[in-house]
Formats: structure tokens, C-alpha cells, sequence
């Protein structure tokens, strides 16, 4: 597994809630991949829960988002849009866990049309949520300037999971 650079730090104007490492009330996701798989280690606070120790569900459908939306960028050098998104959130996520890992993958693509898989696990490996986005892409020749694709490329070392989760410090 190795890490993918986020190729907006440092862009006027980049503030994404999901990924922008400055963003003071952001989540502030790392990705890696995975093979095939986009993966983020998510450590969930209390700030984002709903009811007592359960992450909220719109926080994991920013979560589920981004993580798919990475697919888009990073697998399919493309930026692009959600224009749908379907969730099954099977079991409530805790919030006193030490990580959760989401991880997402292309399902399928048409055209300008990207289906995404996307999965939040518990850090014992269980399945707590799920969800198919529907995405609308942008190759980097035809993207809008609110939508700009910038390449983004994996870095450093070739990294276990064990490795990963260490850096991240959990």
C-alpha cells in the first residue's frame, strides 16, 4: 500500500471539508492505494457523533464520499462530480474505536459515467456501512473550473498495513 499525494495542498481557494489537512472543522482523510482499492484510516471523535459513541451517518456519508471520489481522481485520472449516492448503513460505527478503514473501488464505468463502491470497516474488519456513488467525470482536457482535475500519483514507500497505521499514529 502506498500513500497518494493530495495534489490541492497549497491551492487558492482548497478548503475540502473531506480532505484538506487545514481545514479546522474538516475530517482531514489521507489516502493510499491498494491494488485496485482507495483506503483511507479514519480515527472517528466525538465532535462528529449523533446519539452517545456512534458516528454520525451524514459524517459517514462525507466519509463514503470522498473515499469514492478519490477513486475517480486517482484511478481514473479524472475529476468529476457525485450524482448519486446510495447507502446501507448496517451497523452504528463507534466513535471509541481506534480507526475505521474505508475503502472504495470502480465498479464500473461508462463513458463520463463512474460507478464506486465504498465500505466503512469496523478496526476489527466488519462491514458497518456501505455505498454505490454515481459519479459524473471530467477527463483533465474537459474539466470546469470549479471541478479542476489536478494528477495525483502515489509517494514514499511501499507500506503495510500495519506500517500505515503506525504513521497515522493509531
Amino acid at each position: 500500500m502506498r500513500e497518494i499525494n493530495n495534489p490541492w495542498i497549497g491551492q487558492e481557494g482548497y478548503n475540502c471539508f473531506g480532505c484538506c489537512p487545514t481545514n479546522p472543522f474538516g475530517v482531514k482523510m489521507r489516502f493510499y492505494e491498494d491494488g485496485e482499492d482507495v483506503v483511507c484510516f479514519w480515527k472517528p471523535q466525538d465532535n462528529y457523533q449523533s446519539w452517545v459513541n456512534t458516528l454520525h451517518g451524514g459524517i459517514q456519508s462525507v466519509l463514503l464520499d470522498e473515499v469514492c471520489g478519490w477513486v475517480v481522481a486517482h484511478m481514473l485520472k479524472a475529476s468529476g462530480v457525485t450524482a448519486k449516492m446510495e447507502t446501507r448503513f448496517r451497523k452504528p460505527v463507534a466513535i471509541n474505536q481506534p480507526f475505521i478503514e474505508l475503502r472504495a473501488r470502480l465498479l464500473e464505468q461508462k463513458r463520463n459515467i463512474a460507478i464506486v463502491d465504498g465500505e466503512i470497516r469496523s478496526a476489527e474488519g466488519e462491514i458497518l456501512a456501505e455505498c454505490t456513488c454515481t459519479y459524473f467525470t471530467f477527463d483533465a482536457a474537459h474539466a470546469p473550473e470549479q471541478v479542476p482535475y489536478n494528477p495525483t500519483e502515489v509517494i514514499g514507500e511501499e507500506l503495510t498495513r500495519e506500517e500505515v497505521l503506525t504513521g497515522l499514529g493509531v
